[in-house]
């Protein structure tokens, strides 16, 4: 049975609806970097889509190939993500400001994937598909200490709950951290194509730090 993360590592993939603190680790990552609304049609972050995953599943099949990953098992490619911005918000995201967004937007690597491996995945993916795939980056990123929170329904109503998030560090002695280091982080659990938006499955998660 292939090693699914989000089976392995719930703490981090499958919180509750209800805000909860977690501390996440260092991480490797597939970035692509864009601003702009993201939900028009040729949108940067649309497009950034794409790339990752054509990294992504070339990683994933590199056995087949002539390219061995040293340590490679069998593994679900891991949820798409994103890291979100807006240049003076440190409170979050103001989506009725979509136009001023700024993404990273992310696919978890296995632990035992190198910059190696990356950078011949590149290469290869480059060969067979022959797009440009120049915006795509290595990133290590460590979050830290968090509050996170399982949102369920459309993106447009993730202010309720990240209010509850925010609510929840108050009480619990934290205030929030965000800066240009530390960012509004979501996990996407669901497919917008394929699921209806009352029953989307997002984990917000936002850096927080001890009053």
């Amino acid at each position: 049975m292939a090693f699914d993360y989000k089976k392995e590592y719930k703490e981090f993939y499958m919180p509750k609806n209800k805000p909860s603190i977690v501390t996440i680790p260092k991480m490797n990552y597939i970035a692509v970097r864009g601003k702009g609304n993201p939900n028009e049609e040729e949108s940067e972050y649309k497009k950034s889509i794409g790339l990752l995953y054509a990294i992504a599943f070339t990683i994933k099949m590199s056995y087949k190939g002539t390219y061995k990953i040293e340590g490679y098992f069998s593994y679900v490619v891991p949820p798409l993500e994103g890291f979100w911005w807006q240049d003076g918000n440190r409170n979050g995201i103001d989506y009725n400001k979509k136009e001023e967004m700024q993404f990273i937007s992310v696919i978890r690597l296995p632990d035992f994937v190198t910059k190696k491996d990356f950078d011949w995945a590149i290469e290869e993916a480059m060969k067979k598909k022959g797009l440009d795939f120049s915006k795509v980056e290595f990133l290590t990123y460590e979050e830290g200490e968090c509050v996170q929170c399982m949102h369920i329904g459309p993106y447009d109503e993730e202010p309720k709950t990240v209010d509850l998030m925010h609510e929840y560090i108050k009480e619990n002695g934290y205030t929030l951290d965000i800066t240009k280091e530390r960012l509004h982080h979501e996990i996407y659990l669901s497919d917008p194509r394929k699921s209806e938006a009352s029953k989307l499955k997002t984990v917000i998660r936002h850096p927080i730090k001890r009053r």
